[in-house]
């Protein structure tokens, strides 16, 4: 069968690739074609567009790109139709795999409004799954009317996301079990092997280089895209810098952000730059300073203690929306799916430099917060369970095309 997938950022090409992987399981047949990034082309079919080209975030960014945007929604509308796959898959960018949702509506309504076509509907159009939910009960809950529209079958990989969809919105779902997860379980499980071994010290290669030997690691994760990067970065390295004569500072660069862009940042700070390497660095950090998004889980996985750090424009207006427009009370996965506080997350008017310094001096070694927060990271796990994400949701995906 023929499997259409859109992703428009670093994770959701590393989820899809694990699920196209999973997929040539269940169908040894299985053609891909995406909207992409290098880890889907490692497993092959035709990438069209990258990623890179549909990741803007943020109101000025999104208008100065809008031709840009319309062109690529364009495209992949006519490219889908040409192509005629069995499936269009959706990987979370909302903003854009909505209207692509739409699209495909319209043009099955219109297919069956047209006799000589109506016999073929199910043939001649894909169907269309979303894998990895969009996050409506945070921002935006009307959109749950065009998903119950326009998706035939949902893919959580948030456990709490379940009672949201279905209990408050009548609208069934699958929870498949959380691909982070799985995918930090099996790093950790390959660090015990010989190769494992190996491809971490290579990996943290260029911390030895820089001559900064064995001393613990204060990792700073400012995010994926340039806007996050350039607000929260700047304050982190403030907020780490006097812990620097005890603690190598390293950035985990993102990797859809070139070296350079780091560089004024960082330069003459007591600060490294470790390009692609998240997790071989979050395997061997002591405490980190994150910006909210899936790091925030990843860094929970590796049991590493952290404070959530997220600058926003008018922080008083934010913090208002937050308390009476936005409907969850945390920003972090990691809360969210505890449903409490476990990590503090300094959003909007308590993001400042002291705020992120005074945290992560309590979650150094022997603090009591540490312990806590180590404690409470348990449950987090295990709420998430034991489930391969990508591998139940390809059977399911497999099965529902079968049956049709």
């Amino acid at each position: 069968m023929k499997y259409y997938l859109i992703v428009g950022e670093a994770s959701g090409d590393l989820h899809a690739s694990h699920l196209m992987r999973s997929l040539q399981k269940e169908d040894p047949q299985a053609e891909f074609r995406f909207f992409g990034g290098d880890l889907m082309s490692e497993v092959g079919g035709t990438r069209v567009r990258h990623y890179k080209e549909l990741a803007y975030m943020g109101f000025i960014p999104v208008l100065l790109h809008l031709p840009t945007i319309f062109r690529n929604l364009a495209f992949c509308k006519r490219d889908i139709t040409e192509w005629q796959p069995d499936a269009v898959i959706l990987v979370d960018y909302p903003g854009f795999n909505l209207k692509i949702a739409k699209f495909l509506h319209k043009e099955r309504v219109k297919a069956l409004k047209t006799p000589s076509l109506k016999g073929r509907v199910g043939q001649r159009l894909p169907r269309v799954f979303y894998y990895i939910s969009p996050k409506i009960w945070a921002w935006k809950e009307w959109r749950i009317r065009s998903i119950k529209r326009d998706v035939d079958q949902l893919f959580s990989i948030l456990p709490f996301e379940v009672d949201f969809y279905e209990k408050k919105h009548h609208y069934p779902i699958h929870y498949v079990g959380n691909p982070t997860a799985h995918e930090v379980r099996a790093y950790k499980a390959a660090l015990h092997t010989p190769e494992g071994k190996a491809q971490l010290a290579v990996a943290l290669a260029p911390l030895l280089e820089e001559g900064l030997g064995e001393a613990p690691i204060i990792a700073l994760l400012a995010g994926s895209r340039k806007q996050e990067i350039k607000d929260n970065l700047p304050a982190m390295i403030e907020a780490a810098e006097p812990y620097a004569s005890e603690y190598q500072l390293v950035v985990a660069g993102a990797p859809s952000i070139d070296d350079d862009y780091y560089m004024p940042f960082i330069s003459g700070k007591p600060v490294t730059l470790l390009k692609n390497q998240t997790y071989a660095l979050l395997s061997h950090a002591t405490a980190a300073l994150v910006t909210s998004g899936t790091a925030t889980l990843e860094t929970a996985l590796f049991n590493v203690p952290q404070v959530v750090c997220y600058k926003t424009p008018v922080p008083r207006l934010i913090r208002f929306a937050f308390n009476h427009i936005i409907k969850c009370r945390f920003i972090s996965l990691v809360n969210l799916i505890a449903d409490r506080e476990v990590v503090r997350e300094l959003l909007a008017d308590r993001f400042s430099v002291e705020n992120i310094r005074n945290e992560l001096r309590r979650l150094l070694p022997g603090h009591d917060a540490r312990t806590t927060m180590l404690f409470d990271y348990r449950d987090v796990q295990k709420r998430l369970g034991d489930d391969i994400a990508p591998d139940n949701a390809a059977q399911l995906m497999v099965r529902y095309l079968r049956q049709q």
